[in-house]
């Protein structure tokens, strides 16, 4: 049996750059370095760590919605053991709200196949928190939040909230 484990992840100015709104009134991410968001990291880890303790094969992807630079975020996935990177780019997306981002999300998802889906908790640019409750919606799955432990065993994820 095969496991396929998708991750959302996001790239995001980093905090301790001079972070301003541009003239459109997203941030400008010009002007500031931007990296993977620290709680998707969160996220990449809990996926391979689900990975490295199955015995079934599994296969961890890494998904992010955003302009050219987000490729920076997975390659920081990637690095960190991702088997897999999709990014989705679109200049018609600039500035799209999280009800956007999560149906973006959900196709390209449901696009690459997936057993599992794991997010961070929020990004730490936004920090509304709400985009993997949508995406849950989209996907018609159900949605396990805050959890400090996650496993897998024959087909049942388990986890301690």
């Amino acid at each position: 049996m095969s496991l396929r484990i998708v991750v959302t992840v996001k790239y995001v100015p980093d905090a301790t750059g001079d972070r301003h709104f541009a003239d459109d009134l997203t941030v400008d991410r010009d002007d500031v370095d931007g990296l993977l968001s620290e709680l998707d990291e969160y996220a990449v880890e809990q996926a391979l760590q689900i990975s490295e303790n199955s015995d079934d094969d599994v296969e961890v992807t890494v998904l992010t919605v955003g302009p050219e630079d987000a490729k920076d975020a997975l390659r920081k996935a990637l690095s960190m053991g991702a088997d897999k990177a999709i990014h989705v780019e679109d200049d018609d997306l600039h500035g799209t709200d999280a009800l956007g981002t999560s149906l973006v999300l959900a196709k390209a998802i449901e696009k690459a196949g997936y057993d599992l889906v794991v997010s961070g908790m929020a990004s730490t640019d936004g920090t509304m928190g709400i985009v993997p409750a949508l995406l849950a919606e989209r996907l018609g799955v159900p949605q396990v939040t805050l959890l400090s432990e996650v496993s897998v065993e024959d087909g049942t994820v388990k986890g301690r909230r």
